[in-house]
């Protein structure tokens, strides 16, 4: 099943169900195109994994491989604030760092990263990977948007990662028995496909990322886990639509202005 949370025509906020036919909710039914669709959880957290696909890696100028394969999870947090849904538009930030060293003539980088969103389904802390299946809802597909600029000053990542709207999500929630273990992940920018995880690979599984993350903080029903980016990160501006598509879950579509 993909779950989606929409408002109805009425005005009121439905979770429904996504099928070939459009949005079902107790015998009615509803075209995506003529509702909101509303980010698919609201969660109190979203926990990122940093350089966790291998090619990803291998096209940072600030790493190589296999010297900086890291040997357990890099994470960084952002919150609710971050999140925007399907359809939406997100403002990009104006970054406080001024041009650093990039070899072209524009001062600033925001940048796409397609994702695998891992939706945690209960209240869970010190979860073993071998009980990973039991706290996970299901999955989504988000952007982790990023400004590069104050992201290579901080330690934090708050400007750089943290900025509101930040993780466009969804559009929906995909039940676990239609997400292969390691889907698919595409980013297009209007029509232009830039990232293609298909020759790639995870470092990290997601069951040994629930299991790093939960022996240091509680995971709540709705937090996700962002598992990471593959190759092909590159610049978001003014005008940009793009699409994420995971394996099995659909396609997320969001706006962008500067």
């Amino acid at each position: 099943m993909r779950e989606v949370r929409f408002i109805d025509p009425a005005g009121q906020t439905r979770t429904g169900a996504w099928t070939d036919d459009g949005i079902e909710y107790f015998g009615e039914r509803y075209d995506p195109g003529e509702v909101d669709v509303l980010p698919p959880v609201v969660p109190t957290k979203i926990v990122c994994l940093a350089a966790n696909y291998i090619e990803h890696m291998r096209e940072s100028p600030r790493r190589s491989v296999p010297e900086d394969i890291p040997e357990r999870p890099e994470l960084f947090l952002k919150g609710p604030n971050t999140v925007a849904g399907h359809e939406d538009t997100i403002t990009l930030p104006v970054p406080g760092t001024e041009h650093d060293g990039w070899d072209d003539e524009d001062a600033y980088h925001i940048d796409h990263e397609a994702e695998l969103g891992v939706v945690i389904g209960k209240q869970c802390r010190n979860v073993a990977e071998e009980d990973a299946e039991e706290v996970i809802r299901g999955y989504t597909a988000l952007n982790d948007v990023s400004n590069r600029n104050d992201q290579m000053v901080e330690q934090n990542w708050v400007r750089g990662k943290a900025f509101d709207g930040a993780v466009p999500m969804g559009p929906v929630v995909a039940s676990p028995d239609l997400v292969p273990d390691n889907p698919r992940v595409q980013l297009r920018v209007n029509g232009e496909t830039r990232q293609d995880s298909i020759d790639d690979e995870l470092i990290f599984s997601v069951p040994e990322a629930i299991a790093e993350i939960t022996a240091f903080l509680t995971l709540e029903p709705g937090d996700v886990i962002a598992m990471g980016t593959t190759y092909g990160v590159d610049r978001l501006e003014d005008g940009d639509t793009v699409e994420v598509e995971v394996e099995g879950v659909g396609t997320l579509r969001h706006y962008v202005s500067a």
